[in-house]
């Protein structure tokens, strides 16, 4: 298994990019954080240089939708660290809204965000890694990727599916080639977008969320449901699920 050293997480002020950062940085990885929210990222970074102290934490701010400053942040850590050998594709959105009541707003940004905003973090990355002949890519879906579903999730799991089939396309073109990508497709996790999990089906609490999507991002499979049970089972069976069964969970 390749030691991937240097780690850019985009998203890491809170939820599960903060939970990877602090399983990474146990590890003795040297982490480049970005996020829209600098104060929160400067007072992460701090906590695990002094509980890590062997480790290089670096931060930038950054908003995904802003694709240019993706590009040009990305750069930055990799000159900044030397390299980056693993690009953790995280930020996103969950404030979609039930189609046709006013709220186009929220969709469009979700679906800006979670879409368009990962296609430049990949583009970037991959970039890099063209110029290394090496590196990780690791994008963050989700489990409603698998199915379109009802309500305030619509948007969220179109934009979830869009990301998981540019990440696939993205992987059979790297096909033969030292970049490995991964794509991810975690279930319930708490997070910023799930901060009441208590209602939800085999949800996780933030760190052994963090864990098992750090246990999967190390395997380096192509493609992997976190965690694998029930999941990965799940996924199997929600396809037939029938409509009217969804529209009452909607």
């Amino acid at each position: 298994m390749v030691l991937r050293k240097n780690i850019l997480i985009t998203g890491a002020s809170s939820g599960l990019g903060e939970g990877m950062a602090r399983q990474y940085a146990a590890r003795g990885r040297d982490l480049a954080l970005a996020a829209r929210r600098l104060d929160r990222l400067d007072a992460l970074a701090a906590e695990l240089k002094k509980a890590y102290p062997g480790i290089t934490v670096v931060t930038r701010k950054l908003d995904v939708n802003d694709h240019d400053q993706v590009f040009a942040v990305f750069e930055e850590f990799r000159e900044e660290l030397g390299s980056l050998d693993r690009v953790i594709v995280n930020a996103g959105l969950g404030k979609g809204q039930r189609i046709g009541t006013g709220r186009f707003d929220a969709n469009r940004q979700t679906l800006q965000t979670n879409l368009l905003g990962a296609a430049a973090q990949i583009e970037a990355a991959v970039g890099i890694f063209r110029k290394q002949k090496d590196g990780h890519l690791v994008v963050i879906s989700s489990f409603l990727a698998v199915r379109g579903v009802p309500g305030n999730a619509t948007a969220y799991a179109a934009s979830k599916a869009g990301v998981s089939a540019l990440a696939e396309g993205t992987r059979i073109e790297l096909m033969k080639t030292p970049i490995k990508v991964t794509t991810l497709l975690p279930g319930f996790i708490e997070s910023g977008m799930n901060e009441d999990i208590s209602k939800l089906p085999a949800a996780l609490k933030a760190e052994p969320g963090a864990r098992a999507l750090v246990k999967a991002i190390e395997s380096e499979t192509a493609k992997a449901f976190v965690p694998t049970w029930p999941w990965s089972v799940l996924a199997k069976l929600f396809p037939f699920v029938p409509a009217s069964m969804l529209k009452k969970f909607g």
